[in-house]
């Protein structure tokens, strides 16, 4: 499976119990990377996905479980630390910010892998918000 986070400077992944990836050109390029594949999601994601179009994902609190490779699964509410046996590769958009972060991604994930990818692009909420691919 491939994961795609959202994250702050320091990996924050939710600041004050509010989700950093409320961002229309964020979700234009996710769409875009996912195509026709599947992408899952957890319930605390599936609105923000379903307010812009998404037809494709699917939304499952246990998509770690059901995710097969080559899937793809957005994580802004949990750790896929926990089945980081199962990941493929990591896509991260960072804000390049930083917030008080509640939820944090667990630095190990980045370190066992290299980054492969990278890419900046302006956001509706941010200047730049960068895409950084890690296999």
């Amino acid at each position: 499976m491939h994961i795609i986070a959202c994250v702050d400077d320091r990996l924050g992944m939710l600041f004050n119990g509010r989700r950093l990836s409320r961002d229309e050109e964020l979700l234009k390029d996710i769409r875009a990377l996912v195509g026709e594949k599947k992408l899952w999601v957890s319930s605390y994601s599936d609105g923000l996905f379903a307010r812009y179009g998404f037809d494709m994902q699917i939304c499952d609190d246990d998509f770690p479980e059901k995710a097969a490779p080559g899937d793809f699964c957005f994580v802004e509410d949990a750790d896929p630390a926990s089945f980081r046996k199962k990941i493929e590769s990591i896509i991260l958009y960072r804000w390049n910010r930083r917030y008080p972060s509640d939820t944090r991604l667990d630095p190990t994930l980045l370190q066992e892998r290299s980054l492969t990818g990278s890419r900046e692009f302006p956001g509706s909420s941010h200047e730049k918000i960068t895409r950084e691919v890690y296999a």
